[in-house]
């Protein structure tokens, strides 16, 4: 089963929206992932999902419930299969992180779509557009469940 771990800055905006919804997607078509998220700040240890976040995951029948805000650690270098972050600062952040040889784990979330490539999902947080982090989400879930199976 691949392990999943999408990324962002506070883990209360992006990664936990992507983590609800590619649960939901994989699940309903069939393909059960290991998924979870997290920050590359502790900012927000231990919060729910933000407010915006918690709206849409509600309205798409996500139990969110579950999820509280928690910083990257060494150990999901080793434990997770796929390492997403949302936009190129989560990126650098998780290349420093990186334990030697396991920067090959690390991508960009809009890398999966084709004419995406090196696109940022901008975060809600500052701009209030959760929807617009929705839509980017879900263009990206057909893409990445295909990887997940290819690459397993």
């Amino acid at each position: 089963m691949p392990k999943v771990l999408f990324v962002c800055l506070g883990n209360i905006c992006r990664s936990p929206m992507a983590e609800g919804l590619m649960r939901q997607y994989s699940k309903e078509r069939g393909y059960i992932l290991q998924i979870d998220s997290a920050g590359t700040s502790s900012w927000e240890e231990g919060n729910l999902p933000h407010p915006g976040t918690q709206a849409i995951l509600k309205r798409e029948g996500v139990d969110f419930t579950t999820m509280h805000s928690r910083p990257i650690t060494k150990e999901d270098f080793y434990l997770f299969d796929w390492i997403i972050g949302m936009d190129k600062r989560n990126m650098a952040d998780l290349l420093e992180l990186a334990p030697n040889g396991m920067e090959n784990k690390i991508y960009l979330y809009m890398d999966a779509i084709d004419g995406k490539q090196g696109q940022e999902i901008p975060d809600p947080w500052y701009s209030g557009q959760f929807e617009k982090t929705y839509q980017m989400l879900m263009e990206g879930m057909k893409p990445w469940l295909i990887r997940f199976k290819e690459e397993a």
